[in-house]
């Protein structure tokens, strides 16, 4: 355990593919897969309100200061990515198959990671300020952003989001986090003190939608479909993805010639990408019956980027002048 620790392999990890083997062995069927799906829509609603209940609106406001960097950080997740996708999604279509290539693009429209980003900047010496606001501001767009760029570049529903996908990120997404901020006042404090409380919802939640997305893809009768070879060339893909995202940041920030502090941000919140966003707002555009495919891609990129984003991290605190100097610069 402590050499899989040491490489960013965890026992959160660990369970999370549990989960994914548990939703594909043993779904969840008929009542039970309904109760489970409205047990995981109040599960991600209090995750999202305990997200806006910790959000300090002034580390946001001090860090969009440094405007290039922030400008940098977002453009690398709305309009790189994107771009990235889509030319991945016409190279490797026909290796892919068509549900398993609509997980790419969905992969390539999310935003980036919070809590991983910023701890990982934290380790590596760099500006955690900063790195809150980027991975903040990310999230906070990208649940309006990320339905949108669906619609255009997946045409799901004929061109548009449908109503009850706009509805149902409403109620599950925007209103909780939404009360969080309002009552951030009075709550505040005591979620920040009680991080295990946020550390069991965020984590719980997760796993929740991905044992449900897993079970239903598998009660469908998809996984059958897909061939082994698709999955190879999947991981392929999602790791092509994930080198040349991380390629192109540190590329930027030499580039740009940021300092090492903001280097790290461009790094850690450019190239990475949110299961925690990414699973609810999955949930809520495609249909039980593929969702487990569509998150797929997802799943495979965001367990490969801890485990370089620690790797590298840690690297760094530990040898920084020679890591900062020949991998940052």
């Amino acid at each position: 355990m402590l050499f899989l620790k040491r490489i960013g392999i965890d026992t959160y990890m660990l369970l999370l593919l549990g989960t994914v083997l548990a939703g594909i062995l043993l779904p969840a069927q008929g009542a039970a897969a309904d109760g489970l799906r409205h047990v995981t829509f109040w599960a991600v609603a209090l995750l999202f309100f305990l997200y806006g209940a910790k959000l300090d609106p002034t580390a946001v406001r001090d860090g969009m200061l440094n405007w290039r960097l922030q400008g940098l950080t977002f453009g690398a997740t709305y309009i790189m990515f994107p771009v990235l996708g889509l030319l991945l999604a016409a190279v490797f279509s026909t290796l892919l198959g068509p549900t398993v290539t609509l997980g790419i693009l969905f992969l390539a429209v999310l935003p980036s990671t919070v809590q991983s980003s910023i701890a990982f900047t934290s380790i590596a010496g760099g500006n955690v300020p900063a790195a809150i606001c980027a991975a903040s501001v990310s999230n906070i767009v990208g649940v309006a952003l990320t339905p949108a760029l669906v619609a255009i570049f997946l045409h799901q529903g004929d061109g548009g989001i449908s109503i009850d996908a706009v509805a149902k990120i409403g109620m599950q997404i925007l209103l909780p986090f939404a009360a969080g901020q309002i009552l951030r006042t009075w709550v505040g404090g005591s979620v920040k003190r009680h991080t295990v409380l946020t550390i069991v919802v965020d984590r719980g939640s997760i796993m929740l939608i991905v044992y449900s997305a897993f079970s239903a893809s598998t009660v469908s009768g998809l996984w059958g479909s897909i061939q082994v070879s698709t999955l190879v060339s999947l991981f392929a893909v999602v790791w092509t993805f994930l080198a040349l995202s991380m390629g192109a940041m540190i590329g930027v920030g030499r580039l740009a010639r940021l300092p090492y502090a903001s280097r790290a941000v461009l790094f850690y919140c450019g190239s990475t990408k949110s299961l925690a966003s990414g699973l609810p707002i999955a949930t809520a555009l495609f249909t039980p019956d593929i969702v487990g495919a569509i998150v797929l891609p997802l799943m495979i990129y965001h367990m490969s980027q801890l485990v370089v984003c620690a790797f590298v991290s840690q690297k760094s605190a530990v040898r920084p002048s020679k890591f900062q100097g020949d991998i940052a610069r």
